[in-house]
């Protein structure tokens, strides 16, 4: 198992941020944390110290550009890796390649990619992209295929109905190419993964419904490795770790949760719709199984579960996952800095045992 955390390029603090921006204070937020680079540097040694082995870097409105900003973070860290997310589509592939062999040369070859073909439409046409969702994923196939012969070097023609390229490719190989990391619910995206990804990432399910993704997602690709996205919520006693989601729930005002679900609903997300279903706007009974709490998906987009109780109940929850054959955990907390240090001391110990050294993906 490899664990990884995240850099909240959007501000942090002790409360759970709603999906949408604001401006000015938010009432029931609690103290906020602007995310300056001192401040996310001091993130990311924190996950570093701890024996994180990489960075999750959040993309799309409300973020700052996260290849910018994770480049200035990796002058102020030493190991841990940038999982830097992107948009396929919003540059082109053969730019992107320039930039990744920059990344590559100034961090030591640390970069990692996720790409995020998006799933709120309105987002989307605010960047110009008009295309509808399985379009988008075309164009995220072709995409990524251009990235790999770019990186490759040698010449190369590409025909497709979203990019034409005559006589692409670097003029100096890329010899680390960073793994491709990538996920989506829909079946346009499972035939992307398989055809293009080296980590197929998943958000919090419960078991069942994640083992049938595994099983669905294997039987196109067998060799694919898989995570999953997931906050955590653990002390030393389950009542602890509980209360602390109780807390956060107090802080989600019901005008934040109104405004969220309403932008869920609009989205043409498989993933966000299955996220939304998980507790269909509710503030009650939100322990959807054993440990797995959705109430982070009532104001927040995307990974909207987290794993609540004692460090052995979420120890025994991710060797669960892992025993459905998820080999990567990407993980978060509130506040990122302080979670940081609590779950590199007290959990990842636990799971020591089943952890290899961090080596590249293969391609």
């Amino acid at each position: 198992m490899r664990f990884h955390w995240f850099l909240p390029t959007r501000g942090d603090g002790h409360q759970v941020r709603p999906a949408t921006t604001t401006t000015g204070a938010d009432p029931g937020r609690g103290p906020d944390r602007p995310a300056t680079l001192g401040y996310l540097t001091q993130v990311a040694r924190a996950a570093e110290d701890s024996g994180f082995g990489a960075l999750l870097t959040p993309v799309g409105d409300g973020c700052p550009d996260p290849l910018v900003v994770c480049t200035a973070v990796a002058q102020h860290t030493d190991r841990i890796k940038l999982l830097v997310a992107f948009r396929p589509g919003f540059t082109v592939p053969t730019l992107f390649a320039q930039q990744t062999q920059a990344f590559q040369a100034v961090s030591g070859n640390r970069l990692l990619l996720n790409a995020v073909t998006g799933g709120d439409p309105k987002e989307q046409r605010g960047y110009g992209d008009f295309l509808d969702h399985d379009q988008r994923y075309d164009r995220t196939a072709e995409f990524l295929d251009v990235l790999r012969r770019s990186w490759a070097g040698a010449p190369f023609d590409f025909t497709g109905d979203h990019y034409r390229v005559e006589g692409g490719g670097l003029v100096t190989p890329l010899t680390d190419p960073p793994p491709i990391y990538f996920g989506g619910a829909s079946p346009a995206a499972e035939r992307v993964a398989a055809a293009h990804a080296d980590v197929y990432l998943m958000w919090g399910e419960p078991p069942a419904a994640i083992a049938e993704r595994v099983s669905r997602i294997k039987a196109a690709r067998e060799n694919l490795r898989l995570g999953i996205r997931l906050h955590v919520i653990a002390r030393e006693t389950a009542e602890e770790a509980w209360g602390e989601a109780d807390r956060l729930l107090a802080g989600m005002q019901p005008a934040q949760i109104a405004a969220a679900q309403a932008r869920f609903a609009r989205m043409d997300s498989v993933g966000q719709r299955r996220m939304a279903g998980l507790h269909n706007g509710r503030s009650t009974d939100l322990e959807i199984a054993p440990n797995l709490w959705a109430g982070v998906g009532l104001v927040r987009e995307g990974a909207g579960t987290a794993l609540v109780g004692s460090y052995a109940d979420v120890e025994e929850r991710i060797r669960e996952y892992a025993a459905l054959g998820i080999d990567e955990f990407i993980l978060s907390g509130w506040p990122h800095l302080e979670e940081a240090y609590r779950v590199g001391e007290f959990l990842l110990p636990r799971l020591a045992a089943d952890r290899r050294a961090a080596r590249p993906v293969p391609a």
